[in-house]
């Protein structure tokens, strides 16, 4: 019998996703279609961004301004883009994730560690919170279609169900069940919306002119501000962009930067690729914000009842059962479930990935080495849920946890500003100097993330 020998296609190992070679260069395509079928990234990242915040937090802000802040919704959604672009620009052209691109910036050095990469380790302290709290909005919501289990059953099955889906997972696997939750929950949420507008809580015309006017009654201004905040994509999604765009091969086909302008030429054209990706990732979490912000205030703001947290989702499931039919609590909560769930997902992905390059980069684990980094990858895909799952069932207070969790990424935030700065103007080759319009997007962008940080801070020191 023929012997398979070492250097034939059957025993060659998988190509490294996180390695520059020649051998895989390819141009980017050039219609519409074609790069249609390179998008990916962005369905992961709308998955992460569309949880805890949109079903609770974006609900609640409608309950209590009405229609009248809708815009900011959408504004919040639209100008932190720009920050997610330079990092997943970033990525591209060094072909080096955030962690190794955060390593390779000027500063103080604690050890191996770059001060940027301590602080966002330190933050996860709290981060981790949030994502227990999502565990545990899981459980809640399951418990509420299936009482007869409890909800702490809930919370083990829930983590152990995301540690086993990404467990050995690769970015095929991720990509392709981030797809499915997205159409799952953006489409019930859309037909929970459209059915709403047979009933006494239709939404008018003249409401929804109301909340694209840009003007914002004194009253609502604190209101809009955490709008903000917490709608569109958030500083840990901005930072896990890059592992996604890496092993979607945006960077793998650019290839090593070797000064020509063929490369820069290439590198342009997946830069393209990646800004659509990045442009239908925010027309998805937009959409399903927006649909969530009005639920909150045609259903919750004339009557001036404003639950808090995950008693959101029962007020909510029980006003469509009022509205909509019997039936329809059913399918509210189904929509929910994947809404929450789609985050736990994304989120033992994302975290097994950024830690274990920042585990990398303070010299505890030997990142560039495949072979570890898929054990490592494995280890911390079953570890973080099962983190997550007990911090739940100790604290057993999920909207705090998510809340505590919020806190960290406003601060998160700002690294992520100071970061892309560095990448725009100290890291970029001339060769793909963008231009004045997008210069314009991304410092609109800075500005309008620290005046609301500021006046954050102005209000709680008053």
């Amino acid at each position: 019998m023929p012997v398979n020998q070492p250097n034939t296609p059957a025993t060659l190992p998988p190509p490294d996703l996180y390695a520059l070679t020649t051998d895989r260069i390819q141009s980017a395509p050039t219609t519409f279609l074609k790069q249609f079928r390179h998008l990916g990234p962005g369905f992961i990242l709308s998955a992460a961004i569309v949880g805890s915040g949109e079903l609770i937090a974006t609900t609640a802000l409608g309950a209590k301004a009405g229609f009248v802040a809708f815009w900011v919704i959408l504004v919040s959604c639209f100008v932190k883009v720009a920050l997610q672009l330079e990092f997943g620009k970033n990525a591209i052209y060094t072909g080096k994730p955030t962690m190794q691109s955060l390593n390779r910036l000027p500063g103080l050095r604690l050890g191996r560690g770059h001060w940027t990469i301590w602080l966002w380790l330190s933050l996860q302290t709290l981060k981790v919170l949030q994502v227990g709290g999502i565990v545990g909005g899981v459980a809640l919501v399951l418990n509420m279609a299936f009482p007869a289990v409890p909800t702490t059953l809930w919370a083990i099955l829930s983590a152990a169900s995301a540690g086993l889906l990404i467990y050995g997972g690769q970015y095929d696997w991720v990509e392709r069940g981030s797809l499915v939750m997205i159409l799952l929950f953006t489409g019930l949420i859309l037909l929970s919306l459209l059915l709403l507008q047979r009933t006494d809580y239709a939404i008018s015309g003249a409401e929804l002119a109301g909340g694209l006017t840009f003007s914002l009654p004194k009253a609502t201004v604190g209101v809009a501000i955490a709008a903000f905040g917490i709608t569109g994509v958030g500083g840990d999604e901005i930072m896990y962009y890059t592992y996604w765009c890496i092993e979607k091969g945006y960077a793998a086909y650019t290839g090593p930067n070797d000064g020509t302008a063929v490369w820069a030429e290439r590198a342009k054209g997946w830069i393209r690729v990646m800004t659509l990706d990045a442009l239908c990732a925010m027309v998805v979490y937009t959409t399903v914000t927006a649909a969530f912000y009005l639920l909150g205030a045609s259903l919750l703001h004339a009557g001036g009842h404003i639950p808090e947290g995950y008693a959101m989702v029962e007020t909510l499931s029980r006003l469509f059962t009022v509205t909509l039919g019997p039936g329809a609590k059913g399918l509210f909560l189904v929509g929910a479930f994947f809404v929450l769930y789609s985050t736990l997902f994304t989120a033992t992905a994302s975290w097994s990935r950024i830690f274990a390059d920042a585990f990398g980069q303070l010299g505890w684990v030997r990142f560039d080495d495949p072979v570890v980094r898929k054990k490592t990858l494995a280890t911390l895909s079953w570890g973080f849920p099962a983190l997550w799952c007990v911090l739940f069932l100790v604290i057993k207070l999920p909207v705090l946890m998510v809340l505590l969790g919020g806190a960290a990424t406003s601060v998160l935030l700002l690294v992520v500003i100071w970061a892309a700065l560095q990448f725009r103007y100290r890291e970029l080759p001339g060769s793909l100097k963008p231009t004045l319009g997008y210069d314009l997007w991304l410092w609109l962008s800075v500005l309008a993330i620290l005046g609301v940080s500021v006046y954050g801070v102005w209000q709680l020191m008053g």
